[in-house]
Order: C-alpha cells, then structure tokens, then sequence
C-alpha cells in the first residue's frame, strides 16, 4: 500500500460510490489504474465491503441502546459473541477488557421492542449473568470511518 492508494481510501471513506472517473481525476491516474487498486485493496482484504447509511427514523428505529452484558463463564465469550451478532436489532458486539463482559450496540423502534429483546433473545442465553442498559437521548457523531495516515513510514 502506498500514498496513492492511502488518498483512493479517504476519497472512499467520504464518499464509496464515487465513480472511479472522479477517483482518477482528483488523484491524477486512468481510471482503469484507480480500478485496479481498488479491486487489488478489496482482495487484500483492505477494503472489507461498502455499506448505505440508511435513515433510522425513516424505518421505525431510531432508539438506541447500548448494553452491558456480564457472563458468568468466560470461556462462553466467543460463543455469547456469535450468538448475540445474529440478532438483527444488534449493531455491534465488543469484548471489552477488563471484566468477562461484552458490549453491545442495538437500533430498536422503542421500549417495547427493545425489552423484548433483552428478556427473550439476551437474558435467555445461557451464559449471560447480569445486563446493564443504557438509552441514547442524542447521537452527535456515528462513523465507521478510520482515520488514515496521510503517508506511510
């Protein structure tokens, strides 16, 4: 990986559906070039896939939780963590160190939905102990952006 393809990569974060044309225009290359890195960037496993940013409000789920969850077996991590990321709601799954606790993120349409969740899909797995929920009132930043180098040492 080097400059040239650290620039294709900020030029994908801020906007992944920019035609390869504009990519090789803003960096100075064919486009064919721009395409070749960016196809040999995604078999490197660089580039992991692209995602549309959808409205939550728009779909009836804009409440936000994030979820404490203290197991009683730490051997039952991995295990807990797979099941947890097949719940759809949920967004994110973190082991967090420190304690034998994993950290989730869900989008839910309300309280309902989301004490449905905690009672009949989280607190029914076998190697959950105790959770701890918290409620988003605001979001004032959500990315999945990393911040990128401006060169390579």
């Amino acid at each position: 990986m080097d400059k040239t393809d650290l620039q294709i990569l900020q030029i994908l974060q801020k906007k992944a559906r920019v035609p390869n044309v504009e990519v090789a225009r803003t960096i100075g290359m064919a486009p064919s070039a721009v395409l070749e890195r960016i196809k040999k960037l995604e078999a490197q496993g660089i580039i992991e896939g692209y995602e549309v940013r959808l409205n939550a409000e728009m779909f009836h789920c804009s409440m936000i939780a994030f979820v404490r969850i203290k197991l009683n077996s730490p051997a039952r991590i991995a295990e807990t963590g797979r099941r947890l990321s097949n719940i759809e709601q949920i967004q994110e799954v973190h082991y967090l160190a420190g304690e034998d606790s994993l950290m989730i993120k869900l989008r839910v349409a309300n309280n309902t939905e989301l004490e449905t969740i905690l009672r009949s899909e989280i607190a029914s797995l076998e190697a959950v102990k105790d959770t701890k929920t918290l409620i988003a009132l605001s979001t004032y930043k959500e990315s999945a952006k990393i911040l990128l180098p401006d060169t390579l040492e």
